[in-house]
């Protein structure tokens, strides 16, 4: 979701969540037009016509539900064994292989034109919105209408809606088809408003730029996105490497890019126990599970991916799914734990089961929210496992 670095506001797995627990007043009807009634002037000035603001925010309600969302607290965090078992999956990667055999000659011209890899790009697509499957379902006009009037980040969220109102002012895509996610992304790729604005290509050459329901002007703009961001042809994101048996990593990270020389003088190597490529640019050193865990050698290109959504763990998760679209395998270095992550046919299955205990769940669609993980407290208690609301291989395998 390429957006101001806002990345809490997701309807997908997040490690982290951006949260203040307000106490909320209930809103009127009336409240609420008034609120709006006091955004035409200022929409105005933002380049929304008098009568798109009326034709657009006709009928507007609220949406309550909106605010439990942005002001949740989540007490659940996801270990990141489980963050990339449901989004790099074994599905995954097979659907998005199909993706780039589909889409074949409509990569290789995006990929000529903006320079971004079509396994890349195919990469974002699966993680963003499963390949076109998962949209969101939020009306983009009420959420961000909502957001613009109540709650905290009320001049952000206004932004957002200003753009929304201008994105349809210029008829780029129908007001019934504008849906995402309660944040206000949408499309193939999950762009925001003003990200849309920025970046956003009709490579159909229809005259529109249309993210929901056109495929060339979606890929097209998320490769231009990656290019604008610095996205570097010649390179590579990354690659998996071997730490020496004594390794200090205090101060390494993301930004902190060494020389290769350097890194091959502290005694790392290609997992495979190759060396490292020489004359291939400043690196810096990722170990998102610590020093037991995978370690990667990350480049400019790494940013790039990190800065759609402006969380290491979303961009480590591009990165291993456009490899795994090249044929790659899964990450040599296992997770330091003895109970992994589920892929998401497991997450299916554990909710199968679940349903069939008499647990409601909701829909079995693999999404571990709260439902579910109230009902795996409940059987992790039946079982005398530790309650935490995780489901891992320990639990699916108790169930089954």
């Amino acid at each position: 979701m390429p957006a101001k670095f806002y990345p809490a506001l997701r309807d997908c797995f997040c490690l982290g969540f951006f949260s203040l627990a307000l106490a909320l007043p209930a809103w009127s009807q009336t409240e609420f037009q008034q609120c709006l009634s006091g955004l035409r002037s200022p929409a105005k000035a933002a380049g929304v016509r008098e009568d798109s603001f009326a034709r657009f925010t006709q009928g507007l309600t609220p949406d309550l539900g909106i605010l439990e969302k942005l002001n949740n607290q989540p007490e659940f965090r996801m270990p990141i064994w489980d963050y990339l078992a449901a989004l790099v999956d074994d599905q995954r990667v097979a659907e998005g292989q199909a993706e780039l055999a589909k889409h074949r000659d409509l990569l290789n011209r995006v990929a000529s034109q903006y320079g971004v890899d079509p396994a890349t790009v195919v990469a974002v697509w699966g993680v963003e919105s499963n390949f076109g499957q998962t949209f969101g379902k939020y009306p983009l006009t009420q959420a961000l209408g909502t957001l613009s009037c109540m709650g905290h980040r009320q001049s952000y969220f206004r932004g957002e809606f200003y753009a929304t109102l201008r994105i349809l002012q210029a008829g780029h895509i129908a007001p019934e088809r504008l849906v995402g996610s309660w944040a206000g992304a949408f499309g193939h790729t999950q762009f925001m408003p003003t990200t849309f604005e920025r970046l956003a290509q009709d490579f159909d050459g229809d005259g529109r730029r249309d993210l929901m329901d056109s495929v060339p002007d979606a890929l097209a703009s998320t490769a231009h996105f990656l290019t604008k961001a610095g996205w570097n042809p010649a390179q590579v994101w990354g690659f998996e490497v071997k730490l020496p048996a004594v390794m200090e990593l205090a101060g390494e990270g993301r930004k902190n890019k060494r020389p290769m020389s350097e890194w091959v003088a502290r005694g790392l190597t290609r997992v495979d126990g190759g060396a490292l490529p020489a004359n291939s640019g400043p690196a810096g050193l990722m170990t998102p599970a610590g020093p037991k865990g995978p370690a990667f050698l990350v480049f400019r290109n790494f940013d790039a991916i990190y800065s759609y959504n402006a969380a290491e763990s979303y961009g480590l998760a591009i990165a291993h799914l456009s490899d795994r679209l090249r044929g790659a395998g899964p990450f040599a270095t296992p997770w330091p734990t003895d109970d992994a992550g589920l892929s998401r046919a497991e997450r299916r299955e554990i909710q199968t089961v679940l349903t069939r205990l008499g647990h409601d769940i909701g829909e079995i669609d693999g999404m571990l929210g709260d439902k579910s993980r109230n009902a795996i407290k409940a059987e992790q208690s039946r079982l005398g496992h530790e309650v935490n609301g995780r489901a891992g291989q320990k639990l699916l395998r108790a169930l089954r």
